[in-house]
């Protein structure tokens, strides 16, 4: 039995001979938006976690991750069908949300009495547009951390008991929306159980590296920061919990010896920020030398904070490091309530790239008072933070995030499709739409000339790297009819020659 499981197994156990509900199928909804699939195909690994409960638990997960197959709803139609499952389970940040819908929807119209279920940030906030809308496919949403709860529910269900008897949970009854009280966070993160095993693992790979496998690995869940235009803090409640160094290594040790697995992503928004821990991780990697890559982001101050151990960062294969610049504007920052100096974002990103780590930052734009002149002055301040990767981003007007309010007057677009931080769809005040959509275009055609004309200030592992990004991005990403036909000759020629 793997050891991170061992202790597990217990977890959440309840009786469940008498249950009428044995398969639960999770699915993941076919919304692309051709951002973070330009750079690969990542898994969604909460699924893995509640799969794991759910099996615990006595019953029968699968997961299928309908996204990364690039499916169509008939391919999905016909996988329910195979299936016959009793509970379809999907999730939604705010840009799935009408494909997760749609997803319901078919279920409900392969057997009405397949019981639907949804989660995630979405659902958590909006609740009551999903469960008094026309139609509504959903019988029950899962607010906030799910494992418990999805269990607690499902025993529920399955025994014919109350549902408000069930904490997290929000569903409709008899014309009115029911919201019953808030479950506390899970304290112990190491006791979850995860289902690896029912992960399709060869679908899931990094583009830039050849031959790999890829993992999404979460070793904290919250965040303790209010960036005012992010949905997590709020969804964490600025509430953090890391699970131990032992155990995050020994699952990245799993991961490799069992599947193969030899680059990582973790998904945790601040996975640095107790620093103790987060060294012990570190050390722990060295010391058994996994050869694992790992893609991480993390706080610009955090990076500052851990400038005399910057050498661990490189000795642990850390990769590849996300740190959210957002802005060039200390006014802009102090909006964002980054808490930051815009000095200070220049400094961690100099650390990053004096260890020969890749690194990456991005920049909202398309604020209210943004205009033409002034995105142009923010590419040309990327290029001298020089970052290796920059991206530059609609502000996308979460309904439910602190800078909402701020934005609301100036919303242009209610298709929750769009709010994807690709199209824009808050209005400047001086601007409109399509300007602000050329300018993001040309924002990111301009960084990555500048970048490919500067390839001989950086070291080969980094010019090998720099090259094989920019061709994915002008071939296969959402800048790729920006990028294609605007760069210089020469550096058509050598992305030409480039195999990736």
């Amino acid at each position: 039995m793997n050891s991170l499981t061992r202790n597990s197994i217990g977890y959440l156990q309840k009786d469940c001979m008498t249950n009428r509900i044995k398969k639960i199928l999770l699915i993941t909804p076919p919304y692309h938006s051709g951002v973070v699939e330009s750079a690969g195909v990542w898994m969604n690994v909460a699924f893995v976690y509640l799969a794991g409960s759910l099996r615990a638990a006595g019953y029968e997960p699968v997961i299928y991750d309908a996204m990364s197959h690039w499916h169509t709803y008939d391919d999905i139609r016909r996988r329910i069908e195979a299936e016959k499952p009793d509970v379809v389970g999907t999730t939604a940040f705010t840009a799935e949300i009408v494909d997760a819908l749609k997803v319901l929807t078919l279920a409900k119209e392969i057997d009405p009495r397949i019981i639907t279920i949804i989660g995630n940030v979405h659902p958590t906030y909006c609740y009551d547009e999903i469960l008094t809308a026309k139609g509504n496919p959903v019988d029950y949403i899962v607010m906030g951390e799910g494992e418990e709860t999805v269990v607690d529910l499902i025993n529920c269900i399955s025994n014919d008991g109350d549902p408000s008897s069930v904490r997290s949970i929000a569903f409709a009854r008899n014309g009115s929306v029911s919201v019953t009280p808030p479950r506390p966070f899970i304290k112990d993160l190491d006791s979850l159980p995860m289902a690896w095993d029912l992960v399709d693992w060869p679908i899931y790979t990094y583009k830039p590296m050849e031959h790999s496998v890829l993992a999404i690995v979460s070793t904290s869940r919250g965040c303790s920061q209010r960036c005012s235009f992010c949905s997590q803090q709020l969804f964490w409640q600025r509430n953090w919990r890391g699970r131990s160094p032992e155990n995050v290594v020994a699952e990245l040790e799993h991961l490799r010896g069992r599947y193969g697995v030899n680059v990582v992503m973790f998904a945790d928004e601040t996975p640095t920020l107790d620093r103790k821990r987060w060294e012990r991780i570190l050390d722990l990697l060295i010391e058994r030398d996994l050869g694992t890559r790992i893609l991480m982001e993390t706080r610009v101050d955090d990076i500052l904070r851990d400038e005399d151990i910057m050498e661990k960062y490189k000795k642990a294969h850390v990769d590849h490091i996300y740190v959210g610049v957002e802005a060039t504007d200390q006014a802009m920052l102090d909006l964002f309530n980054k808490n930051i100096k815009v000095e200070e974002s220049k400094r961690a990103i100099d650390l990053i790239n004096a260890h020969d780590i890749v690194s990456e930052t991005s920049f909202v734009l398309g604020m209210p008072d943004d205009t033409a002149e002034g995105m142009r002055k923010t590419v040309e301040l990327a290029k001298f933070y020089n970052p290796d990767l920059a991206f530059f981003l609609a502000i996308a007007p979460w309904p439910y995030s602190e800078i909402y309010p701020t934005l609301r007057e100036h919303v242009a677009v209610f298709d929750y499709r769009r709010y994807n931080l690709v199209e824009p769809v808050v209005k400047p005040k001086n601007m409109t739409l399509e300007e602000v959509a050329k300018e993001l275009g040309m924002a990111a055609r301009d960084f990555y000339m500048h970048k490919m004309n500067t390839l001989d200030a950086m070291s080969p592992r980094k010019r090998e790297f720099m090259i094989k990004v920019v061709h994915i991005i002008a071939t296969s990403s959402y800048l790729a009819k920006t990028m294609r036909g605007v760069m210089p000759k020469e550096i058509h020629q050598m992305l030409e020659k480039i195999k990736v």
